[in-house]
């Protein structure tokens, strides 16, 4: 085992308990916030020290983690007037959220005038990922700081070295979701378009998944989200919607043209105010069925 370590944790939700659990396993001593009082009783229960604020836990630990829902919260939590740049003691912020390179640089400005490093750290592979310790970890970061929290990003998977940037990880990270989000959406369609032609679901993706048409939607969450009817893989479409948008935004400053991609946050988007936002991102199988039947 490595040096036991203090260690922050802000946001520990569906993605952050997991991985702040990971620290705690390894024997590191873990300082956690969270606005859900319910989040943050589970991680105290787990091992876990509790804190008042983002600002406590940054007066307390050397390294803080952030797991957080937004560009806006990120913001706030990092270079607000309670934010991690006000700590007393913290010197390497290491995010996992995904934010966009825009929020992220600017963050890791202020962060730095404070004499903090923002080591950018997106990760993939959804709350199973985080569980079983097997995320693709894109990190980007100035190398001293980097090299100094290598260790403990490694506990929650395979580490991808993007660059000496903060927000080079977030593109990398924003394109693997737009590439994600629209696989699951075409194989979406494709499968009701199977299920009206009267092919067996099982035959059909055994089929697709031995072929061409494969993609990590046909082999993860078709198999173990959509075929049993569990429709948990952890991820609102609200997020999708999030990342999707962001991706667009990233690819548009680069003059890069989103044909698809503009296509397919459409898609999303529709369907996340006709069904609910906060749906798991598997069900959007049940809106296209749904359409399909001419309900909407």
């Amino acid at each position: 085992m490595s040096e036991r370590r203090t260690i922050g944790f802000v946001g520990v939700g569906v993605m952050g308990n997991p991985m702040s659990k990971h620290l705690l396993a390894k024997g590191h001593e873990v300082i956690v916030y969270d606005r859900s009082d319910t989040a943050q009783r589970a991680m105290v229960d787990a091992g876990a020290t509790g804190a008042g604020s983002a600002l406590d836990v940054a007066d307390r630990a050397r390294v803080v983690f952030t797991s957080l829902p937004s560009p806006a919260v990120f913001t706030e939590v990092m270079v607000g007037a309670g934010g991690l740049q006000n700590g007393k003691a913290v010197k390497i912020a290491v995010d996992l959220s995904t934010v966009g390179s825009r929020a992220t640089r600017h963050a890791a400005a202020g962060l730095l005038a404070k004499g903090i490093d923002l080591v950018d750290a997106p990760v993939s592979g959804g709350a199973a990922g985080a569980r079983a310790g097997t995320l693709a970890v894109m990190v980007a970061g100035r190398p001293a700081a980097v090299e100094q929290v290598k260790d403990l990003l490694a506990v929650f998977g395979k580490l991808f070295m993007v660059g000496p940037e903060p927000g080079q990880a977030q593109l990398l990270k924003l394109l693997n979701n737009m590439l994600s989000s629209t696989a699951f959406a075409i194989t979406s369609e494709a499968f009701v378009a199977g299920i009206k032609g009267g092919l067996d679901p099982q035959i059909m993706m055994a089929a697709i998944n031995a072929g061409s048409g494969r993609s990590g939607a046909s082999q993860d969450k078709f198999m173990k989200e959509v075929l049993p009817g569990t429709f948990d893989f952890g991820f609102p479409v609200a997020s999708v919607c999030k990342d999707i948008g962001l991706a667009i935004e990233e690819c548009e400053a680069l003059g890069v043209p989103t044909w698809v991609g503009n296509t397919v946050r459409q898609l999303w988007n529709f369907a996340g105010r006709q069904d609910g936002m906060q749906r798991d991102m598997t069900e959007l199988v049940k809106s296209i069925e749904s359409w399909s039947q001419g309900k909407r």
